[in-house]
Parts: structure tokens; sequence; C-alpha cells
């Protein structure tokens, strides 16, 4: 240590090098602790981050439906007797959503919005031969949709291209009816609208019943099956920020009468399930913290009581309080960020691990390995502000010993 090194500096050093059983004790210990948080901080946003990519890349954050109709009172009466009336939910009959040019202009105008596109969702049945099956066909304007919902990164085969005679079906519906790009396939609607379409691509969204269910085909292509001319049944939507879509939804179906619904309350369990594992995420990080800040305070009182005399010595020779206050708050300091640095990096290493030995049955990664700069800072001034404050309670005890009493033990 250079003789210009600062008083508090020399003795914080020497002692923790003299007891350096103690000091590899303490340092362990914090190390484990950050590196669980770090573990486990990264872990959580890298599973955020996979759940988030895999959800609303197969569907808007935000669609705007028409309102449902309401139920009408029905009145049953004889000239002799008067009924109460009856209220009776109505059939939701498909409908196009009033005005829709001027509500995706309006949309449009919000900053938080990103993405705006008509859709036209109607069911239908899919027929090759003497098979059918039941489909959902959603009637799109890929420039924009494919924007929102990112469907040419899921084709196993074909192009992501739909003509008003094209259509892109799901990997199990294309299995069940034999299908394979530019095979022909015939589409029958409740209202017995029919047309004989092309297959121009097949997808897998990884989840069977999408995969045998939706297709997708061109916006006037569903207006025809649908029998809605120039209507659409939908708009879906994208915002900036993922997590304010509720917010954002609520302020939509106030400005256009319609209802809106966003990707939080659509997927709630889900959300609710992130939730409660972020929280108990949360709980036991805390915990952690508190050990390892019990453990730099116990360890410190040791040291206190053990080096008394060298103190009470120090203070006979004309060390303030101050700077004896100041020898143990530079110890926990110390302590704090050496064992953050490797905790950091063990934490760092054992999630490197943790994501190259677990996988998904079909060999993909669980989720995606990330730890971000911003994580290791904060845990690291984390640990030094804990380890600081962790020494208050010693160092104080430590500034106010009587020398003659320290000395004599």
């Amino acid at each position: 240590m250079s003789r210009w090194a600062p008083f508090e500096w020399i003795v914080a050093l020497r002692f923790l090098r003299q007891g350096r059983a103690q000091t590899l004790f303490i340092m362990t210990g914090i190390a484990i602790g950050v590196g669980v948080i770090v573990f486990m901080s990264a872990m959580l946003a890298s599973l955020q981050a996979n759940f988030v990519t895999r959800t609303l890349t197969a569907q808007a954050h935000i669609q705007i439906l028409p309102p449902e109709e309401l139920p009408r009172p029905l009145r049953v009466s004889t000239a002799a007797v008067v009924q109460a009336p009856v209220i009776q939910r109505p059939v939701q009959r498909q409908r196009s959503i009033d005005q829709w040019q001027t509500i995706v202009s309006e949309v449009k105008s919000y900053s938080e919005v990103t993405n705006v596109t008509p859709t036209v969702s109607t069911s239908a049945l899919a027929l090759r031969g003497d098979a059918s099956r039941s489909i959902t066909i959603t009637g799109i304007e890929p420039a924009v949709y494919f924007r929102i919902v990112r469907l040419p990164d899921y084709l196993v085969s074909g192009e992501p291209r739909l003509s008003t005679e094209e259509i892109i079906i799901g990997s199990e519906l294309a299995r069940e009816l034999g299908l394979s790009v530019a095979d022909k396939l015939s589409i029958t609607t409740a209202g017995n609208t029919t047309r004989r379409l092309t297959v121009s691509g097949i997808f897998d969204l990884g989840n069977k019943g999408a995969n045998q269910r939706s297709t997708f085909v061109a916006l006037r292509t569903a207006q025809t099956l649908a029998n809605l001319a120039g209507g659409v049944t939908s708009i879906d939507i994208t915002v900036r920020d993922l997590f304010a879509a509720d917010s954002v939804a609520v302020q939509l179906a106030a400005a256009t009468g319609m209802q809106a619904d966003s990707w939080i309350s659509t997927n709630a369990q889900l959300f609710s399930t992130l939730s409660a594992q972020e929280m108990s995420f949360v709980t036991i990080e805390l915990f952690v913290a508190l050990s390892v800040a019990f453990g730099i305070a116990s360890v410190l009182s040791v040291t206190v009581i053990q080096r008394s005399q060298e103190i009470g010595i120090l203070r006979a020779m004309g060390t303030s309080q101050r700077q004896v206050l100041g020898v143990f708050l530079l110890q926990g300091a110390l302590l704090g960020l050496l064992g953050a640095l490797v905790g950091a990096a063990v934490g760092s290493g054992a999630l490197k691990l943790f994501h190259d030995l677990v996988r998904l049955p079909d060999g993909g990664e669980l989720f995606p390995f990330s730890v971000e700069p911003v994580l290791l800072l904060l845990t690291v001034l984390l640990a030094t502000v804990t380890g600081v404050l962790a020494a208050s309670v010693p160092a104080l005890n430590a500034s106010r010993l009587d020398p003659v009493v320290a000395i004599r033990g």
C-alpha cells in the first residue's frame, strides 16, 4: 500500500489480511448470495422475454371488436295475466365494425400505437375429397399484419404470399388433409359461400390446436366468404410498451365506443402465473440479501470484539472516532464489492451452464441466454451498499470504545 494511502484504507486492509479465514468465509457467503440473485434475476428476465416473444408474435397486443349485442326483455302476457319480462341473451351475430376506416385513422393518431390493421375472422369448413375440417379463416392485409403477427417466421414450407386465390394453413391441417404447397383446398362457409384456394404456405405456431384450425387469406377473400362486403370484424393493434396494453385498451374503448381487448386480459392466467413467479423470485432475493447483510454484520461484530485492544491503542494514539468508523465501514464496502464481483461471475456462469444443459424435448433452448450489464452493475452496487449498511452498527460500536477500557480488555 502506498504511503500516501488514507489511514482508513491501510488499517482496513490490514485487518482483512490478518483475519484471512473470516474474510474468505464472509466473501464466500456474499458471492453465493449475489450469484443466486444474478442467476434468478437473469433467468426470470429471459423467461419473461421468451414468454412475451412466443405469445405476442402470434397475436396482436390489442384487438378492437364490435360491442356485444345487448339482451332485450321479452314480455309474455295475455289479456288476463301480465307476466314479468324475460331477459334472454341474444345470439352474437357476426357483424362488421361501423365506420372502421375512421376508427383505424383515429387509432393511428395515438403515440403509443405502432401498427394498426383491419381483419376479418369467420368460421368455415375445409374440404378435400371426403374429408372435412372445421377451421377459422382470418382475412388480412399481409404488409401490415405480418408486422403484428410474425407469421413468416413460423413458415415451414412455401411463402408468406396471399393473393385473392391463395391461403396459408397450419401444419396439422395440412397433415390431416394431405396438403402440400400448391395444392387446392375448397372452403365452404355457413352462408354456403364456396371458394377453391391454392395453398401458398404452411406454418407451425407450436400449438396443435392453432395449427389445426387457423388459416389466413387475403382481406377481400375473407370479406367475400363472410358476406361482409367492405366490412371488418376486428382491428389489430400493437403498442410500444407491451405491459401498458391494458391502459391503452381502456383509452381506445372509451374513445371509439367499441370493445378493446388487450393481450394481458386474453392471457390472464398465464400473466398471473408469471407475476406470481416474479413475486416469489423477488421474495427469495430479498431474504438472500438479508442473510448476506447479517453475515457481514456478525463477522464485523466479532472483529470489533477481537480487535478491541488494537482499537483502543489506535484511539489512544490520536485516531479519531471518525477514522475508526471509516475503517469498519470500508471493510464492509470492500467485502460487499469483492464478494459481489465474484458472485456476479459465478451467477452468470451458472446460468450459462444451466442454459446449455437444460433443453426442450425437441432440442430447442428453454429460454434465450441473456445477462444484462445493467443487472450486474446494480447487483454489485446493491451488495456494496448492503456491506456498508451492515457494517454501520459494528463500526459505531468500535468508534465509541473507550481507549482505556479497550486496552485493559
